[in-house]
């Protein structure tokens, strides 16, 4: 979807020039207008709306139909989805904060990103305890039809994903890399099953050289993308702590499970609790009870087979579907339907007007 002023593949590029930040990009964005970025630009026409020589040329050079095909063709080589402020898929949460990436690049299930998300972080250094809590309490959520936001860091966030990943809601990964590479190295197969069954997410243009800043600043995007954060085990220093840091900025509620004073790896959230940042989770139910509120699919679809003159399967699917957007796999999972029959009643509702295939093979309602 591109916008007036703007492009989708205009922001790409923007993005992808070196030199160029989203605090520049924002500022055109918000003048769109009136200031317009497109493809085709010239040089002159770039430095003369006050883009840094460097910049511009660079930028010039990718705004040609080579430099767009070129750029397209990459990201297919590498099944690299994007997701930018001009498409409606791009997440509301996330669209509400300060400093919004204007471009996210994905692999896997992309409507997980407008689905209620609790993130769940913590220490690389996990005890025991803080794996089992973060494993059960993730399943939980997921259970819930929550996605479940983490960092693919070793520890806490790793069994946070695995809690996640074969319930309904899914998981997303947000990477302090590019979403092509797998960091660290021992969560490979971890990394795949995501890629595979949810969602990975970086700000990070494919191929950008790694520094260690990189981490800190996707802890925004964490936070961003979730309704709340649950902190388990987090020692003074933690990259969880500024992760719960973002999340207060941004007006997120963070829950901390409580672990001994004795313990090193839980004194971080602890600190939180004592300054009163922070609430203390005991249970799940805490944190479910912040959802929105599931629908009654049987009842919702009966109401919809006799409103809309739907046949059952395409009602039952139908009904899921105003839950929130989802995969022909998920689909397959919650409606109880075979196959073909739900082939057939997505491909009813499609011609009905129904519903939409969305990018990533997600299905939703128009």
């Amino acid at each position: 979807m591109d916008v007036k002023g703007f492009s989708r593949e205009t922001l790409i590029a923007l993005h992808e020039t070196e030199g160029i930040g989203w605090k520049t990009i924002s500022g055109w964005w918000t003048t769109r207008e009136e200031n317009p970025i497109e493809p085709g630009m010239r040089e002159a026409d770039l430095r003369a709306a006050g883009m840094p020589a460097k910049s511009a040329a660079a930028l010039a050079a990718r705004l040609t139909p080579q430099g767009m095909e070129a750029a397209r063709e990459r990201l297919a080589r590498a099944g690299i989805g994007t997701v930018t402020w001009a498409d409606p898929e791009y997440p509301r949460r996330l669209r509400s904060i300060d400093g919004a990436p204007p471009v996210l690049y994905t692999i896997g299930n992309i409507g997980l990103l407008n689905r209620p998300a609790v993130a769940v972080v913590g220490t690389r250094l996990a005890t025991a305890y803080g794996r089992y809590v973060a494993e059960q309490y993730a399943s939980a959520f997921s259970d819930a039809g929550a996605a479940v936001v983490s960092g693919l860091a070793k520890g806490i966030d790793s069994e946070a994903h695995r809690g996640a990943l074969k319930r309904e809601g899914g998981t997303i990964a947000v990477l302090g890399t590019p979403v092509e590479q797998i960091y660290p190295p021992e969560n490979r197969r971890l990394y795949q099953e995501i890629a595979e069954r949810g969602l990975l997410v970086s700000e990070a243009p494919p191929g950008s050289p790694y520094h260690p800043g990189m981490f800190p600043t996707r802890n925004r995007i964490i936070s961003g993308l979730s309704l709340c954060v649950v902190i388990v085990e987090a020692p003074d220093g933690s990259g969880a702590l500024i992760t719960a840091t973002r999340a207060i900025e941004q007006d997120r509620p963070v829950f901390i499970v409580p672990g001994p004073v004795t313990s090193p790896r839980s004194i971080g959230g602890l600190r939180l609790l004592q300054e009163g940042t922070a609430k203390v989770l005991i249970s799940p139910d805490d944190v479910l009870s912040l959802l929105p509120r599931r629908p009654d699919v049987s009842s919702a679809r009966e109401e919809i087979r006799t409103e809309e003159g739907l046949s059952e399967p395409e009602a039952a699917v139908y009904a899921l579907l105003l839950d929130l957007p989802r995969t022909i796999d998920e689909l397959a999972a919650a409606s109880g339907l075979g196959i073909g029959a739900l082939h057939a009643a997505l491909l009813s509702l499609q011609i009905k007007r129904k519903v939409v295939l969305q990018p990533g093979s997600v299905y939703a309602v128009l």
